[in-house]
């Protein structure tokens, strides 16, 4: 028979080696609990830059011309004949470039006036000490009521050539600008193969060198090729275009440009102010911005009216 103390001790140790076995299997939820994981932190949103904004280009100032240009609304004068009568009240004299010793000019400006010089740019007359230089093929059809004026072939090296010289006459004379005729050929019958295209080559090269002598440079007429011509001329003289009703093709160009426009208007009906004639000339032109002057055809010294606000 065993000893009952022995006995137990037995059942203790048995009862000890099966505790120590059982957590190897059934449920797993016994002593040791399940630990989560740390979870991963979001990262941080990085900021995209904002785009830095292209710059906008400054615009480019239009330069300031080096030569004296006319205001609009200025008042004027004009003589290409006779002995010439600086007593008018005007701030622009427009004179005769061959016939104006260069002392009358220097006297005018003395006096505060600026001085345009006129010369004919699409004619040869042969009055003009140049007049020989021009060649034979250079020299197309009269000028009808202008005795010994021929129109000229304005393609020609040698007629642009005579116009630089001209165009070097008026610097050194003090002029401030220019007044260059007839350089609408192409509207007439010269008997020369002139077109609105060689036209408009021709003019933007007379006002290109009138600039590089700083000469301002006004457009004689051509209102077909006002529009095209605006950026390159510097104001615009112009024969008759109130009675030809002609005067507003000026308002989208010159006008708005804020370019001077010169008018000279030479009926009889003016002069007279028959039936208010004058009244209602002065009154159109003065509204739309141009300076006209009421003169007889041959432009001396007799009869002047000057349209004045």
């Amino acid at each position: 028979m065993k000893h009952p103390v022995l006995q137990w001790l037995a059942l203790a140790s048995v009862a000890a080696i099966l505790s120590a076995c059982g957590g190897g299997g059934g449920d797993s939820s016994g002593a040791s609990a399940s630990v989560s994981p740390t979870p991963t932190p979001a990262p941080t949103p990085v900021a995209t830059p904002t785009p830095t904004p292209t710059p906008v280009p400054t615009p480019t100032p239009t330069p300031t011309p080096s030569y004296w240009v006319p205001a609009q609304d200025s008042t004027w004068q004009i003589q290409l004949s006779g002995t010439l009568n600086t007593s008018y009240d005007a701030q622009m004299y427009d004179v005769d470039l061959f016939d104006t010793p260069t002392a009358t000019i220097a006297a005018l400006k003395a006096q505060g006036r600026h001085v345009i010089c006129y010369f004919s740019a699409g004619t040869a007359e042969n009055w003009r000490s140049d007049y020989t230089q021009f060649a034979a093929a250079d020299q197309g059809n009269g000028l009808a009521n202008w005795p010994g004026e021929y129109w000229v072939d304005t393609r020609s090296a040698n007629v642009r050539s005579i116009m630089q010289t001209r165009l070097a006459l008026a610097q050194s004379k003090g002029c401030d600008g220019v007044d260059p005729d007839n350089v609408d050929g192409y509207t007439n019958t010269p008997g020369l193969p002139l077109t609105a295209a060689t036209q408009l080559d021709y003019n933007r090269f007379i006002a290109a060198q009138a600039h590089a002598l700083n000469l301002s440079v006004g457009l004689k007429n051509d209102l077909g090729q006002a529009s095209s011509l605006v950026s390159n001329f510097d104001f615009a003289v112009n024969e008759q275009c109130y009675s030809l009703g002609e005067c507003d093709h000026y308002a989208s160009n010159f006008i708005s440009a804020g370019k001077a426009v010169f008018n000279i208007e030479y009926d009889s009906a003016y002069r007279q102010n028959t039936n208010g004639a004058r009244d209602a000339l002065c009154a159109a032109t003065l509204s739309a911005h141009i300076s006209s002057l009421v003169r007889k055809l041959r432009l001396a010294d007799d009869y002047r009216y000057s349209c004045e606000g």
